[in-house]
This record gives C-alpha cells, sequence and structure tokens, in this order.
C-alpha cells in the first residue's frame, strides 16, 4: 500500500544515494507527456525538500521546455536490487542554466561530466512509497560511456552550437530556455 510522506527521510535518501537511475516526468498543458530516464551520478539530495539533479546533452530538451510552460514535476526512483520499492518525489521545478548563479551553486556538488547542460532543482512538496512488488530484479552492469565519449569529442564550443541547434525546440516546438 503507498505511503505520502511531507518530506525524503533520511533512510529515503539513504535509498536514493544506492540507485543507479531515475525517471523524470513532465508536461506542458498541451502537446506531449515526458518521461525521461536519467543515469550517471548525476542526483543529490540538497536537504529533506530539495533535490537537484545534472541535466546532459541528449537528442531533446523536452524536460527544460515542459518546465517553463508547466513547473510541476515527477522523479521515480524503482529497486531493481535488494528490497522492492517504489518511490516518487512530486514537487516543483525550476532550470539552472550555465548562465544563472544557481547553477554555479551547486555545480560542484556533482562529478565534472562533459556536456553537462542544465541543473534541475526541485522543491519536493509530497513523496510517495509504493511497494514495487512487480518491479523485476535487474543487475547493474555498467554505466553507458557513449554519452559522455561523444561530448568529450565534441567540446565546449560545439556543445553550445549543438544546444542551439537540437536542444532550443522540444518536439512540441516549445521554446526550452536555451
Amino acid at each position: 500500500m503507498a505511503k505520502i510522506f511531507d518530506e525524503i527521510s533520511t533512510e529515503l535518501q539513504e535509498f536514493i544515494s544506492n540507485q543507479k537511475m531515475f525517471f523524470v516526468g513532465t508536461a506542458a498543458a498541451e502537446g506531449r507527456v515526458n518521461i525521461s530516464p536519467k543515469g550517471m551520478d548525476t542526483f543529490r539530495v540538497i536537504d529533506h525538500n530539495t533535490i537537484v539533479w545534472l541535466n546532459l546533452t541528449g537528442s531533446g530538451n523536452e524536460t527544460a521546455a515542459h518546465v517553463l510552460k508547466n513547473n510541476r514535476m515527477t522523479i521515480m526512483f524503482c529497486a531493481f536490487e535488494g528490497k522492492p520499492l517504489i518511490l516518487r518525489l512530486y514537487g516543483t521545478a525550476k532550470i539552472h542554466h550555465q548562465r544563472d548563479e544557481a547553477y554555479h551553486t551547486y555545480i560542484d556538488r556533482f562529478p565534472k561530466i562533459a556536456g553537462a547542460r542544465q541543473i534541475v532543482e526541485v522543491e519536493v512538496d509530497m513523496v510517495q512509497t509504493s511497494c514495487g512488488y512487480a518491479v523485476p530484479f535487474m543487475d547493474f552492469k555498467e554505466e553507458r560511456t557513449v554519452l559522455k565519449s561523444w561530448a568529450e569529442k565534441q567540446g565546449e564550443e560545439r556543445l553550445k552550437e549543438y544546444h542551439k541547434e537540437r536542444n532550443s525546440l522540444s518536439i512540441d516546438n516549445f521554446e526550452t530556455g536555451i
């Protein structure tokens, strides 16, 4: 049975720190709903109601576009190993670009990863856990290195061009803030 909390407990923070991936859900009032899987060492709990995650360069930028239209965000973790658990964090998000002071406030909390595009800050107003009994066991093998290698090969200037060319509009033609 689902349980609802007002904050991210210390126990749930530990669960989060052990997860290899998470999912981000966003939607504008119109257009497509986006669910995006995230990995690598890109998630940090700041306090019991604030999290940040590092958004890396990708083929799209739906999350940023949706947050500009509607700042609601859901983040979901699933236990693929050990005790079953699904954890959802509900809240309101802000996107911080490299040009923003808040980006520089948080960036040192992450390892240096080529292709870092934005930092997403979420004020969590509801935490929900549920059983996860139907989530399969899956063994973590290793992180993929393709994105990191690609971004390193591009270099900073080419990545900025890529962001303007490929990441400035969503698939629904919403502005992303780039």
